[in-house]
C-alpha cells in the first residue's frame, strides 16, 4: 500500500484552513497512487493552542470527522489525522483513521502524555493497542511520545500490527527520535512505522519535521526534511512477511524472564 505522510503544522486555531490543507494533500497523494494519507498529531486544530483546546475539541463523530470522511471518499484513500477529542467533559489527544469509503475504522487516545501542556489539557487514554484492517494490512495507531516506550510498540507487534501510524509533534532537541529510534522500533518489532511530524515554530515549540516511514529492516523508505512536505513510500506485505521469517526477534523472546516489566 502506497502510504503518504503529510508533514505540516497547518494554521493553529483554524480548523477550516487545516481541512483545506488536508484536502490538497489528499488530492496530491491520491494522484501519486497512495492508498493512505497520515497527518500529524493535533493536525486538525494545531498543537500550541493553549486554552483553546476545550473549545476546539470535537467528538470522534463530529463535523470535522464528517468533513474528513468526505475528503477520503472524494479522493479514494484512507486518512489518519490527529485532533483533540471531546467525550462529554473529558478531552483526549487522539488520532482517527477513516477509510476510503468514509467509514470510521479506529480511534486511539494518547496513553502517555508529554509535558505540562498535555497533562494540563488532556486525559490519558487507557487502551494501548488499537488496530484496524486496511487493504490487507493490520494498521495500528499510536501518538508521538507513546512510541518512545518499547513496551507499547512490542504490544502492537505481539498483536500482529503490520503498519504502525504515529502522528507526532516532535520538537527540538529530540530529533534523534525520528532519526534513530523510529527505525530501530520498526526493526526490533518487525513492522513498518510511519512517524509523521509537525514542522516549524508554533508558540513555544519548534517542531523538527523529519517525518519517516521505516521498514522492518530498519531502513527509512521515506524521510522528509525540516519544512512543509508530502513524502510517500510503499508498505509491502510480501517484504514484511519475508523479513519476519528471517528475523528471529519475536520467536526468540522468553516472556517468562520479563515478569518484572509488569
Amino acid at each position: 500500500m502506497h502510504t503518504a505522510l503529510l508533514q505540516s503544522s497547518g494554521r493553529p486555531g483554524d480548523v477550516a484552513h487545516n481541512l483545506r490543507v488536508l484536502d490538497d494533500a489528499a488530492r496530491a497523494a491520491a494522484a501519486n497512487g497512495a492508498g493512505l494519507l497520515a497527518a500529524p498529531e493535533m493536525f486538525l486544530t494545531g498543537y500550541a493552542i493553549g486554552d483553546d483546546v476545550p473549545r476546539l475539541a470535537e467528538p470522534a463523530d463530529g463535523d470535522s470527522a464528517d468533513a474528513i470522511a468526505e475528503i477520503a471518499t472524494r479522493h479514494g484513500l484512507a486518512v489518519a489525522y490527529g485532533y483533540p477529542e471531546r467525550d462529554g467533559e473529558t478531552v483526549y489527544n487522539s488520532v482517527q483513521l477513516i477509510s476510503a469509503d468514509g467509514t470510521r475504522l479506529a480511534n486511539y487516545r494518547k496513553t502517555h502524555l508529554f509535558g505540562c501542556f498535555e497533562r494540563d489539557h488532556f486525559t490519558p487514554g487507557d487502551q494501548p493497542v488499537v488496530q484496524a484492517e486496511l487493504a490487507g494490512l493490520r494498521v495500528g495507531l499510536m501518538i508521538c511520545y507513546d512510541v518512545e516506550f518499547p513496551e507499547n510498540v512490542r504490544a502492537h507487534a505481539l498483536a500482529g500490527t503490520d503498519l504502525l501510524l504515529v502522528p507526532t509533534a516532535q520538537m527540538h532537541p529530540f530529533q534523534f527520535v525520528a532519526e534513530s529510534l523510529v527505525p530501530v522500533r520498526a526493526f526490533e518489532n518487525q513492522m513498518y512505522v510511519a512517524y509523521v511530524n509537525r514542522t516549524g515554530l508554533e508558540g513555544e515549540f519548534e517542531f523538527v519535521g523529519l517525518s519517516t516511514l521505516a521498514g522492518p529492516d530498519g531502513v527509512a523508505r521515506a524521510r522528509a526534511g525540516r519544512g512543509e512536505e508530502l513524502v510517500s513510500a510503499e508498505v509491502d506485505p510480501a517484504f514484511l512477511a519475508a523479513s519476519r521469517e528471517n528475523n528471529p526477534y519475536l520467536r526468540d523472546r522468553r516472556p517468562g524472564l520479563y515478569a518484572s516489566l509488569v
